[in-house]
């Protein structure tokens, strides 16, 4: 979860009120956040640069204290948001309401999007603020938000990113448009020379900061760019900022654009800034709109400051936290609005849950549960046992197998269910048919592309890694696989799967088949003959990852539910295992 860094005395004096360290700590324990860490800005940089400590120089230093937030939690990603929310919780402040300024139609700022953006960025959202007092910490923290939101919701500036100007130093009406890089001719922030945006692309090839974003758009025909109307550009999204309208201190107006691919996360990134920064504002938690016009003559204002309504019952709220609370004042702590409701037949209360601009987190009728509970304290929640609580058959199963299977002097490992697409694929000596397995879209790491479509990679890569461990080296798992499914609502469907390895100079077929033989006898399943249904028989199968002539198929009631086998020598070269394996996978969901 994203951490928040801000100075213990500029927070204290901002709520109003001063605690000790573990007053502060409960506080923050109350209202569902955490206080991760206390330090101080120069010990910050000594770890950073890897510096010893000097045990005089803490006396004078400002105590930062580390705050852990929700994901999910926008918000309070920045000390006016963190503030705000603590001395509602408190109660010290109401719930602000946050307006539009009150200007004629003819005074609207209006940014013109032209028809080329749809190939890039095609969604922008603006906002203004104006008479803002700003001095070094809130500048600061303007900027520190404005990185927070692109590594958090803007997906490092992939979905959304943001810009903030110097409105005095531009004039509206602004265009928003996308043009080759040739055309594009500006002064960007921090430089006093002017570059071609292609030009920008190699110049910030060596920032340590901004290399990091140009894939977004290098290889773009186009570029966005923002101009105002005499043509100066404010800025070349996501990358950077024009110096032309770049925030001072001495900053008074300041007009906001976000450019995007996802309107939704847009509009929450806007409301977070303007929300959060309007508390300075000549007229506090007050928004100037801006107007903006799109190619096919539609038109929206922005930024979206309304709220919307979700209805919540009392029992439904009482039966998730399992007390009745008065749920109103908890949910006013939580910057909700709430109005009560009774049905007309008297029987059940309702509450009409308005949701502020600031809480983006509120989807569900269950996230508002959440907040009463927090609001609650989830320590005062008295303990209960569940009137039923009983294991899934599949469970059971898997629970009697995995004891069985250790009796039989095997131990029990436990591998990812990520695994990386040669692993799962060419390792094994298997093509993928492109119907079957679980591709992770832009994955972190190469360990990890995939879901595993069988428990053998995991295994194999084990002994890999113990090779050295004595011998024989008997391991088993029994775990979840995926696999596409167009029947099921997310498109895959998890397979419970039991996998048993025998790794040992004398391994042999006959090992790995009495251990099938085995679980089938535990699991009440007789041997019968091939073509008979009412038990389980083995055939002879052709599977790459096993030795030819030395693997089989388990065919149980007229379906094959596994196979097992002498693992190829290449697949065991593939993991560099030196010594011959019998493996075994076989499907436990068929037994139930």
């Amino acid at each position: 979860m994203p951490t928040v860094s801000v100075g213990r005395d500029r927070l204290f004096k901002a709520i109003g009120r001063t605690y000790t360290q573990d007053e502060f700590e409960e506080l923050c324990f109350e209202f569902g956040i955490e206080l991760d860490d206390v330090t101080t800005e120069k010990a910050i940089i000594r770890k950073e640069k890897h510096l010893e400590e000097d045990e005089d120089s803490t006396e004078d230093e400002e105590v930062i204290y580390k705050i852990e937030v929700p994901a999910n939690r926008y918000d309070l990603l920045c000390l006016e948001g963190l503030v705000q929310a603590l001395r509602i919780f408190i109660g010290l402040d109401e719930i602000p309401t946050y307006k539009f300024s009150k200007i004629n139609g003819e005074s609207v700022l209006r940014m013109n999007v032209k028809p080329e953006t749809s190939l890039i960025r095609p969604f922008v959202v603006c906002a203004v603020l104006r008479g803002i007092t700003f001095d070094e910490a809130r500048y600061n923290s303007l900027i520190d938000l404005q990185d927070r939101l692109h590594q958090n919701i803007c997906r490092r500036r992939t979905l959304v990113a943001i810009g903030t100007h110097d409105l005095d130093t531009i004039r509206g009406p602004f265009t928003y448009e996308a043009l080759p890089p040739q055309e594009i001719n500006f002064a960007p922030l921090k430089q006093m020379k002017s570059f071609r945006a292609d030009e920008l692309m190699e110049f910030y090839k060596s920032d340590l900061k901004l290399k990091k974003f140009l894939h977004i758009i290098e290889n773009s025909p186009v570029f966005p760019v923002i101009y105002d109307r005499n043509r100066t550009v404010l800025s070349l999204p996501p990358i950077i900022n024009g110096a032309h309208s770049a925030i001072t201190l001495k900053t008074k107006n300041v007009f906001i654009e976000c450019t995007a691919t996802d309107l939704t996360k847009a509009n929450i990134v806007l409301n977070t800034m303007v929300t959060a920064f309007s508390v300075y504002a000549e007229r506090q938690f007050e928004v100037e709109p801006v107007q903006v016009i799109y190619p096919d003559g539609k038109s929206f204002v922005y930024p979206d400051l309304s709220e919307y309504s979700i209805e919540v019952s009392l029992s439904y709220i009482s039966n998730y936290i399992g007390v009745t609370l008065e749920v109103s004042n908890l949910l006013t702590k939580m910057q909700l609005r709430v109005k009560k409701a009774i049905s007309e037949d008297k029987k059940q209360c309702h509450f009409i849950v308005s949701v502020p601009p600031t809480r983006s987190d509120i989807l569900h009728a269950c996230d508002v549960v959440e907040d009463v509970a927090i609001a609650y304290g989830y320590n005062k929640i008295p303990k209960r046992r569940p009137a039923s609580l009983r294991a899934l058959p599949l469970n059971q199963l898997t629970d009697l197998i995995r004891t069985e299977i250790a009796m039989n002097g095997f131990t029990e490992v436990l591998t990812w269910i990520l695994c990386s697409y040669k692993e799962n694929f060419s390792m094994l000596n298997r093509k993928d048919d492109k119907l079957t397995a679980v591709i992770v879209g832009n994955p972190r790491s190469s360990d990890f592309e995939m879901v595993r479509t069988s428990l053998m990679p995991g295994m194999l890569k084990t002994v890999g890694h113990n090779k050295d461990h004595p011998k024989p080296i008997k391991i088993f798992e029994v775990g979840d696989i995926a696999v596409l499914d167009e029947t099921k609502d997310v498109g895959a469907a998890n397979r419970r799967q039991l996998a048993a390895l025998y790794c040992g100079a004398n391994s042999g077929f006959e090992l790995i088949h009495c251990l099938v033989d085995r679980i089938m006898e535990v699991t009440g399943n007789p041997f019968v003959p091939v073509g008979d249904n009412t038990g389980y028989y083995i055939k002879r199968s052709d599977e790459p990852e096993f030795l030819q002539g030395r693997q089989a198929s388990i065919i149980y009631k007229g379906k094959q539910i596994g196979t097992f086998g002498i693992v190829h020598p290449e697949v065991l070269n593939n993991f560099d295992i030196p010594d011959p394996c019998s493996f075994l996978e076989l499907n436990i969901e068929t037994f139930l």
